[in-house]
């Protein structure tokens, strides 16, 4: 933060990853969703782009929506979102896969993308313990 004229600038930016999604098929097996090896989807900020003429199963797109947006931000190397990029296929009779690829990333300001004020950060609760099998 700093102070000029008498006014508080606040550095209001943060980043995301740019995506893509593509199409992994194993050669000769029956595909069911409808994907070809090879097509594929990109998602920078919060659009979501295709390829003229190519399509993606509701299925298929139901099921890796849910990651994207954790895939956009930054993840510490150990965490499991950081090292895993392939998701299954909905149908369980399907072999094909989405692997999620980080291709680039991007700076966007609060103030660009929501109407809703900066304010206090809130704060994490405290841990009570940690994951042991």
């Amino acid at each position: 933060m700093s102070q000029s004229s008498g006014t508080t600038n606040v550095d209001d930016t943060f980043q995301l990853y740019d995506l893509r999604v593509e199409v992994i098929c194993p050669a000769g097996q029956r595909i069911m969703c409808g994907a070809k090896a090879g097509d594929y989807f990109t998602l920078e900020g919060e659009m979501l782009y295709l390829p003229p003429g190519q399509g993606i199963s509701i299925y298929s797109l139901g099921a890796v929506l849910p990651l994207l947006a954790a895939k956009q931000r930054k993840t510490a190397s150990n965490d499991w979102m950081s090292t895993d990029a392939e998701i299954a296929c909905p149908d369980p009779n399907c072999p094909s896969r989405l692997r999620i690829v980080r291709t680039g990333i991007r700076t966007f300001k609060h103030g660009e993308t929501t109407v809703v004020p900066l304010g206090p950060v809130v704060e994490e609760a405290p841990r009570r313990s940690t994951y042991s099998p």
